[in-house]
């Protein structure tokens, strides 16, 4: 099962994507920890990468995809896999698509989380309340003007992206809005209408 998990931060995705992992013995790729591990590990694509990291500039998509192809290889990933952050944009979506069909390989489903988001940053919130009554680590993205530039972001995106999938017929959206189970069960719902 090859899934890609769409939606704005605070959507969700990492939450469904481990209870995908673990209910189906699949990989979450998420292209950000392979940035680092490629340039922790000092491949030369890694180090081309953290070069450009450290500049603050973005990592091109030949160099993205490279990474997600490098790691799509790798066994853990032969059962499946589930992107989370990438693709973000349409060229990405295509360079992804075409990287996949030299191996041999096809997406099974797009989940589009759909979130209101007017209501995101309450949830939010309530995420950086609950970490810091535990006493547990806040996430890059929990800081508001970080979140504020992603939203934005994903506001402009992702309309083409969930567009180009649609088109694809493999795009499946999701209330991402409804209490935890339910978005599970929903998923699940979807993912079984492909035969999944």
């Amino acid at each position: 099962m090859r899934l890609i998990l769409l939606g704005p931060p605070g959507a969700g995705k990492g939450t469904q994507a481990q209870r995908l992992v673990e209910k189906h013995g699949i990989v979450q790729l998420s292209t950000g920890d392979m940035l680092r591990a490629a340039a922790k590990a000092g491949t030369p694509i890694g180090l081309r990468a953290k070069d450009i990291m450290a500049r603050g500039e973005l990592v091109p998509d030949e160099v993205v995809v490279t990474i997600v192809s490098d790691r799509v290889d790798e066994a853990d990933a032969r059962n499946g896999f589930i992107l989370d952050g990438f693709p973000r944009t349409v060229p990405q979506a295509v360079a992804l698509d075409r990287m996949l069909k030299e191996k041999g390989l096809k997406l099974d489903a797009v989940i589009d989380l759909k979130v209101d988001l007017s209501i995101l940053q309450e949830r939010i919130e309530s995420r950086i309340a609950d970490a810091k009554a535990r006493g547990g680590p806040l996430r890059s993205d929990d800081d508001p003007e970080i979140l504020k530039k992603r939203i934005e972001a994903y506001r402009t995106q992702n309309p083409a992206l969930v567009d180009y999938y649609q088109r694809l017929d493999t795009l499946k959206s999701v209330d991402g809005m409804a209490p935890i189970p339910e978005v599970a069960s929903a998923i699940d719902r979807a993912l079984g209408a492909t035969g999944l």
